[in-house]
């Protein structure tokens, strides 16, 4: 039989970081209440939660990594909103910030929730605010304690093998 690890969403216990762009702020407020609701509603402290704003979705990597060095969370959510101009600036912001808060992520270990919405207008982003495609920041910030607890879990099984093999060791030594 596979072994099988997921992770939950009960979030007692855990850390939380929220960044946040003011940018499109009636967009992300909305997604940020949906974020702070699903870390009540699965039981994480207020006092766990940091709430950090930015200026734009472009700040969003860069206070997230301040965020996880100083803090210590053990998740970051990062809600932002990009509507689509005239111009290709939204293409470059766009990238720019996956880019960045993936390498948050993978240089820091630590779950990044993904809840930039990149749209091409407004009424797409209230949709995903809150409108009738639900509220991106609630999902991101399940996703983010879901992942937060299958890295525990992760970090667990490796360090029960890790002392499951010391005791081999010592045994062998005998």
């Amino acid at each position: 039989m596979a072994k099988i690890l997921e992770g939950d969403s009960y979030g007692q216990g855990l850390r939380l970081g929220i960044v946040v762009s003011r940018f499109n702020e009636f967009v992300t407020r909305s997604m940020l209440d949906g974020a702070l609701n699903e870390l009540r509603r699965a039981r994480v402290r207020e006092a766990d939660i940091t709430v950090v704003w930015v200026p734009g979705a472009r700040e969003i990597p860069v206070a997230g990594l301040k965020l996880v060095e100083n803090e210590k969370p053990d998740a970051i959510i990062a809600l932002g909103c990009i509507i689509r101009g005239e111009t290709s600036h939204y293409e470059h912001i766009a990238q720019s910030v996956s880019d960045g808060i993936q390498r948050v992520a993978l240089e820091k270990k630590v779950p990044v929730g993904f809840g930039v919405l990149t749209v091409e207008t407004m009424e797409q982003a209230m949709e995903r605010a809150g409108g009738k495609f639900g509220n991106r920041g609630r999902d991101t910030a399940r996703s983010a304690l879901e992942m937060a607890r299958l890295v525990q879990l992760l970090e667990d099984e490796s360090e029960k093998e890790k002392t499951l093999e010391r005791l081999i060791e010592d045994e062998l030594k005998r």
